[in-house]
C-alpha cells in the first residue's frame, strides 16, 4: 500500500456559502471518521478597513476566492468521498471527473495564500514616519496637529506629540486617524 502525504486541494462551493461548507466539513470530520485524513479547512479571507459616510471605521471580511475552499488532506478514497459529498460542495478543482481524483495545489501557491491571510490584521499603508508633522482626523484630538514621536507597526499606532494646555503631550493615535502635513 502506498503511503500518501497530506497536501492542499481546492474545493469548489456555491459562492457565498464557503463558511457554511467549512462548518459542514468540520462537523463531518468526527462523525464520518476522517479526522486522521482531513487537517485544515480554509476560507481565504482578509480584512479590509472601510469608512462609512460619518467617517467611522468598519472592518469587513473579504473573500479572496469566492466559491472556493482550501483543504489540507490525505487523499484517501474515504476522505475524498466525504468531502465531495458534503452539502454545498460542487467538486474539486483539478479533477477531470469520471471518478478521477484531483491534483493537489502546488506548495508555492498555497504558501502565498497562507502568507496573505495569516497577517495579524489589516495593514494600513501610511505616508508618514517618525519626525513628520501630522493632523489627527478623528477622536478627541480631531483637527489637532502634532509630530510623530514613535510608531508601532504591529499595533498600527503612532505616538504623536501634541501641544495641549501649552505643554507637549504624547498621545497614541491609530495610523488610519493620521494624515501627513506637507510643509
Amino acid at each position: 500500500m502506498e503511503i500518501q502525504n497530506k497536501e492542499w486541494y481546492v474545493v469548489n462551493t456555491y459562492a457565498g456559502h464557503e463558511n457554511k461548507v467549512k462548518d459542514n466539513l468540520q462537523k463531518r470530520l468526527e462523525t464520518m471518521g476522517i479526522a486522521d485524513n482531513l487537517f485544515r479547512i480554509l476560507v481565504a479571507e482578509e480584512s479590509e478597513i472601510e469608512f462609512d459616510k460619518k467617517g467611522k471605521m468598519k472592518t469587513k471580511m473579504h473573500n479572496l476566492y469566492p466559491g472556493y475552499l482550501f483543504v489540507e488532506m490525505i487523499m484517501t478514497d474515504d476522505a475524498w468521498y466525504v468531502v465531495r459529498n458534503t452539502p454545498g460542495v460542487t467538486g474539486f478543482i483539478g479533477s477531470s471527473g469520471g471518478g478521477a481524483k484531483p491534483f493537489p495545489v502546488a506548495q508555492e501557491e498555497i504558501d502565498e495564500i497562507l502568507r496573505r491571510i495569516d497577517q495579524a490584521g489589516p495593514v494600513v499603508n501610511v505616508k508618514f514616519t517618525v519626525g513628520d508633522n501630522v493632523k489627527i482626523l478623528s477622536g478627541p484630538f480631531k483637527e489637532m496637529e502634532g509630530i510623530v514621536d514613535s510608531m508601532n507597526d504591529q499595533t498600527q499606532v503612532a505616538n504623536v506629540l501634541v501641544i495641549l494646555f501649552g505643554r507637549e503631550t504624547p498621545t497614541d493615535i491609530d495610523y488610519n486617524n493620521l494624515e501627513k502635513i506637507e510643509l
